[in-house]
């Protein structure tokens, strides 16, 4: 066609082409489903699988072949009779009375049929829908003779039924027969398709069972290996467990090369398994170096002295686990190949020229354009998750696709000879750009790490590059087919990955239901860029909502709003980071330039993360199972039908949105006003943070004191947004425990704080380095809290009981809590922190325990465990009790006799675990609570 076009950039205007070709897709989906059954099969289930289709599919092949070589063989010779002497040749019918007659291949000289048969001499003509081409009038008594001239007027065309003559034999049997064999090869394609899935499957699934590895593992035995790294070192997030943050640990897939076992004996293997490097602790904050073993690169050969512990059953393509402790560097056997040695140069050179950013465009731009992540603080991971940016920090065929499009210009213009893009502007034709396309798709690959998720862009932006060169939509669905089709006999275990099944199910959304949806709107006068916008987010979201909900068990009201926002981000800061990445080992300042006119957009996607996901209402909780995707598909279904009467009406539809938009910001007047919460007069409130501590303190009109951060920035974001506090005088960390200190950035993100106020026992290290860089990077004051120190602002006045201010090291960090006695509109109130019955004793034989007897309320030490002491309860005898608990927590808190201690002291005992976030108003001889 381009050769036709006699255009060398190619044609102005490409074909259209007709329905969509769906024959690829059931081959592909029984192939996807038999990869996914068979990798763990037994070998006897394979062989049995591979052998019955083979032999179905093979014999439904030969059946449709030998009955057409019968049908060719009853075939008489089409050789044309003579007319017999005193037949007529058979005539066309005249055309109908005022019909003129059709110009086009009538003209041409055609030799005429022969004549027919008696039995077909009275049927009627049939009648054929085409367009018809009526010319103007021409004089003469035969306007059928010779062609229109060109000068001549244009002819009319329209739809008119065309009379054909009919067929000379019945084409009903005929045709039923086409479609038998046409559906005898269609299923014996599935069938193929499938055997080839279970071979490879079978294949795969062996290398797990394979080799000694798999039993020594069984045996907890202690091996010394040499793995070959298949892809980049990750450093795991540090997960909040009860009191204390997980250790970091570096894990790596890698392959066994050669094992040696307890008994000496070495042998050669090649088994998939997964390294897992537990590192050492930190004990100073100013040590923040790269461990050695997140340098080391694909196809690295190293040896490691590790514990063989077995795989999760049916979990990834791993045949064992090697755990390596100590923190001792790699030892490397043999450097890694010259391609990925010149990749982890471009990696190494984009982050060298991202280090001067700020921390959010530090951290993003290297996830934009190669997948690293490493440099993503865990708060701003869970809020890309909240809204559904998940997709922009992986390698996605999205961002690819941003780069090919910059190269070739806009799918809709790629095949025409106006088309845009940098590779028209350079002369080069077409063809040639589809070739540099591919070489730009395996750069890609090589520098981002064949892995999974890579190929898997790859795929995926090769098939947005089939758009790019063709122009055409609908061709697409084959060639998505084909691409699931070829990566699952490459890789049967993409075919248990959700992120491959995500990545499909995007991609098969944005080719079918985007631009449906998109046309809609459109019709209905929508702008086409919003409305593609619109129509590509929302087709999105809703195919792979129900996926999403399965891992996460909640399902995201802000994601269709995030994405459309950071939409407009999502080009310039790709497009600069790959710039970045291309300039920085030829002209590192040139890098560094570029790199920080991309950290804008990069922090405006930041923003828009953080913002959806601090927002009371960004998502609601839903069952995580199929099931529970089943009925949000429903939903769904039922949403996109609803929406689709309601487009017409603007104003009904104007009214949804703004209903929308309360429910999902939930601004706190209207809030108190519907829901009564935050109650008017609050003076403390307990949020409900799960297993952990974080309270407010009332300070004045949208100021107060906070006392612990809880463990997830998130939740205590929420409760502080609902409260509505946008200024924060003192935040007061009573101990370093993650529980009480992991929210921080939660309680820092987008408020004005004076100082943080922190025990003076900097254990455990890694939180306390935590905490003081996160001050640092906000320039806020960190001072130390001592028994005595009594401070007052605005209606609320506090002392610190506890710790004492001499240098006694304390028992542990629960007995360095900071404890306050705090005064607020004639309520009195007792923060115990963590404090244990050491700490307990001492503090009820203090000289304060006078001022204890008039205790009001009392935040129970601990989340109310069993270590407590009487004494010390019995001295408050408070009049109300509030205990912070995660709900189904694995350390049994509260304490049945704790809570049992308080109610015969007289008090009431209120939980977050069952009562939510609970807020004390009122006075001393008028005790108010409410519950959220």
């Amino acid at each position: 066609m381009h050769a036709a076009s006699e255009h060398r950039l190619g044609v102005a205007h490409p074909r259209q082409e007709g329905p969509t070709d769906l024959r690829l897709v059931p081959p592909a989906l029984t192939a996807w489903g038999t990869a996914a059954l068979m990798v763990h099969a037994s070998t006897g289930w394979v062989v049995g699988v591979v052998a019955v289709s083979l032999a179905v599919g093979i014999g439904l092949l030969v059946a449709h072949r030998g009955r057409g070589r019968a049908s060719r063989a009853g075939r008489q010779p089409s050789v044309r009779p003579e007319p017999r002497a005193g037949r007529q040749p058979r005539v066309r019918p005249e055309p109908r009375a005022g019909r003129q007659p059709r110009v086009g291949s009538e003209l041409r000289n055609r030799r005429q049929p022969p004549a027919r048969s008696e039995p077909w001499a009275g049927r009627q003509p049939r009648m054929r829908w085409g367009p018809r081409v009526s010319p103007e009038p021409q004089a003469g008594p035969n306007p059928r003779v010779g062609p229109e001239p060109m000068g001549g007027t244009e002819p009319k065309v329209d739809r008119e039924p065309q009379v054909c003559p009919e067929p000379l034999v019945s084409r009903g049997p005929a045709r039923l027969s086409s479609y038998s064999a046409g559906a005898k090869v269609s299923v014996a394609a599935v069938l193929l398709c499938v055997a080839a899935s279970a071979a490879s499957a079978g294949l795969h699934g062996a290398d797990l069972r394979r080799g000694p590895v798999p039993r020594l593992a069984e045996r907890y035995a202690p091996v010394t290996a040499e793995v070959e790294l298949t892809s980049d070192p990750r450093l795991t997030r540090p997960r909040i467990n009860g009191n204390h943050a997980t250790p970091a640990a570096v894990l790596l897939q890698a392959e066994v090369r050669r094992v040696k076992g307890p008994d000496g004996a070495v042998v050669d293997t090649r088994t998939p398994v997964l390294v897992i490097v537990d590192m050492a602790r930190r004990s100073s904050a100013g040590e923040r170096g790269r461990s050695p073993w997140l340098t080391l690169l694909p196809s690295t050969r190293v040896r490691v002295a590790a514990q063989a512990v077995p795989a999760l059953a049916g979990g990834d393509k791993v045949a064992a686990v090697l755990r390596v402790r100590g923190g001792r560097p790699p030892e490397v056997v043999e450097e890694a190949s010259a391609a990925q040695r010149f990749a982890g140069r471009l990696r190494e050179g984009l982050r060298e020229a991202t280090d001067g950013l700020d921390g959010d465009a530090r951290a993003l731009l290297p996830g934009f354009v190669v997948g690293d992540t490493s440099r993503v603080p865990a708060e701003l991971d869970e809020a890309f998750k909240a809204t559904d940016l998940t997709h922009l920090l992986a390698v996605s065929g999205a961002n690819f696709t941003i780069l090919l499009a910059l190269f070739i210009g806009p799918p809709g213009l790629a095949q025409r000879a106006e088309r845009r893009g940098l590779a028209p502007r350079l002369g080069i034709p077409l063809r040639a750009t589809a070739l540099v396309g591919g070489a730009l798709t395996l750069g890609f690959v090589i520098v981002c790490r064949p892995e999974p998720s890579v190929v898997r862009a790859a795929a995926c932006g090769s098939i947005a590059l089939l758009a790019i060169v063709t122009g055409r939509r609908r061709s697409l669905v084959p060639a998505l087919a084909t691409a699931v089709l070829l990566l699952v006999l490459y890789d049967p275990w993409l075919a248990r990955s959700y992120g491959f099944l995500l990545s499909v199910l995007a991609t098969g959304a944005l080719l079918l239901l985007a631009p449906r949806w998109s046309a809609a709107l459109q019709r209905r006068r929508v702008p086409p860029r919003p409305a593609e916008a619109l129509a590509a987010a929302g087709a999105a979201q809703a195919v792979c909502a129900p996926v999403v909900v399965v891992l996460s068990a909640k399902v995201s009201l802000v994601a269709v709003p995030c994405n459309l926002l950071a939409e407009v981000a999502v080009a310039p800061a790709t497009v600069l980071g790959f710039a970045t990445l291309a300039a920085a080992p030829v002209a590192m300042p040139v890098a560094e330039c570029i790199a920080w006119c991309a950290s804008w957009p990069a922090g405006w996607i930041a923003d828009i993360a953080r913002t959806g996901a601090s927002l009371p209402g960004a998502g609601m909780d839903w069952p995580g199972s199929w099931t529970g995707a089943a009925l949000l598909a429903l939903v769904t279904v039922v949403a996109v039908f609803v929406g689709r009467r309601l487009v017409g009406r603007p104003w009904l539809v104007g009214a949804c949105l703004v209903v929308f938009l309360l429910a999902v910001v939930q601004p706190p007047p209207l809030t108190r006003v519907i829901t009564g919460w935050p109650p008017p007069g609050w003076r403390f409130v307990m949020c409900d943070v799960g297993q952990g501590d974080a309270t407010v303190l009332a300070a004045g009109d949208g100021r107060g004191v906070v006392v612990d951060a809880g463990p997830d920035p998130v939740l205590v974001d929420r409760c502080l947004t609902a409260l509505g506090i946008t200024e924060i005088p003192l935040v007061v960390l009573t101990h370093f425990h993650a529980d009480h200190v992991a929210g921080l950035p939660g309680v820092l993100r987008g408020r004005a704080v004076g100082a943080i106020e922190t025990t003076g026992f900097q254990e455990p290290a890694d939180q306390a380095q935590f905490v003081h860089r996160e001050a640092a990077a906000r320039r806020i004051p960190v001072t130390r809290a001592v028994a005595g120190q009594e401070r007052r602002t605005g209606g609320l006045a506090w002392r610190v009981l506890w710790p004492p201010g001499d240098t006694a090291t304390p028992d542990g960090p629960n007995d360095a809590s900071v404890t306050m006695l705090v005064r607020s509109a004639g309520l009195t109130l007792l923060l115990l922190g963590d404090l244990e019955p050491p700490a307990q004793r001492e503090l009820s034989r203090s000289p304060a325990v006078a001022e204890l007897a008039a205790v009001d309320v009392v935040k129970v030490a601990h989340h109310g465990s069993a270590y407590q002491d009487p004494t010390l309860i019995r001295a408050m005898a408070p009049r109300l009790a509030l205990i912070s608990v995660g709900a189904d927590n694995p350390y049994g808190h509260p304490a049945p006799s704790t809570v049992a201690a308080l109610r015969g002291g007289g008090a009431m005992v209120l939980r977050t675990d069952e009562d939510g976030a609970i807020a004390v108003a009122g006075t001393a001889q008028e005790l108010e609570v409410a519950r959220d």
